[in-house]
């Protein structure tokens, strides 16, 4: 007996529209492949994951008929997991943060910024470094004096001047009268009115700048001339190994 047409089974090459209309969707997001249900999808109305299935289809689907999602599909299974059981993931925290910050899951990000790690960046190191002046400019600086220097080299390095009060910065610019170094090439910090100390705050400058993608150490500058305050007081040495 012949199957009509109107009756025949459809193939994965389906049109959006009636890709909708089923409660079971395929994903492909960032090439990682998930099955789930539209209701799952669209568990918390006001998020932009919600929004990419409400109404019309709002995103476009790769050859085999799945909805393409251009984000990184490792960590989409995280977000499945919360949407299913509201389980808060314990691992890629840091990564988990970005995509619920995409997908604008607010329970989740509010859950996720509970977290110790999350906490501690948002809450405590990044409230701190807003309160250094320039931070994010002067890491900058560093890299661009640091490349400048590095023509045929393996390492170049970069002096960096920290102050944590008025008072040592005063005691700095002294001291940096009489450094045996080009002035404009060294990048001060500082100061500020937080508790963390200089040696929190020289973690914070390796730590973003190794983020950058940059091997990086540092130590105290010791100048070879001698003057009236000791250089490690206030100066340090990055070191940048380029190979």
């Amino acid at each position: 007996m012949s199957i009509s047409s109107e009756h025949k089974p459809l193939g994965k090459q389906v049109t959006s529209s009636l890709h909708m209309l089923s409660p079971i969707v395929e994903l492909n997001v960032g090439g990682e492949m998930y099955t789930t249900t539209l209701s799952t999808l669209k568990k918390h109305p006001g998020s932009k994951l919600a929004e990419m299935f409400t109404g019309q289809p709002k995103l476009r689907t790769d050859s085999e008929g799945r909805f393409f999602i251009d984000r990184p599909g490792t960590y989409f299974k995280y977000i499945l997991e919360y949407l299913r059981s509201n389980q808060v993931p314990t691992q890629c925290i840091q990564d988990v943060y970005k995509e619920a910050l995409f997908y604008d899951i607010e329970p989740l990000i509010k859950q996720l910024e509970d977290s110790p790690q999350i906490f501690g960046e948002l809450v405590a190191r990044r409230q701190f470094l807003a309160r250094v002046p320039n931070y994010s400019e002067n890491i900058e600086l560093m890299i661009r004096i640091a490349r400048a220097e590095a023509v045929a080299s393996r390492q170049s390095s970069v002096i960096v001047c920290v102050v944590r009060t008025e008072e040592d910065a005063a005691r700095c610019q002294d001291a940096l009268n009489s450094l045996d170094t080009d002035k404009k090439s060294v990048v001060k910090f500082g100061p500020w009115k937080a508790v963390p100390s200089i040696s929190d705050l020289l973690d914070c400058i390796q730590m973003d700048v190794e983020a950058k993608g940059y091997k990086i150490s540092f130590q105290p500058h010791v100048a070879e001339k001698g003057f009236r305050f000791k250089s490690h007081d206030f100066f340090y040495k990055f070191l940048f190994t380029w190979w």
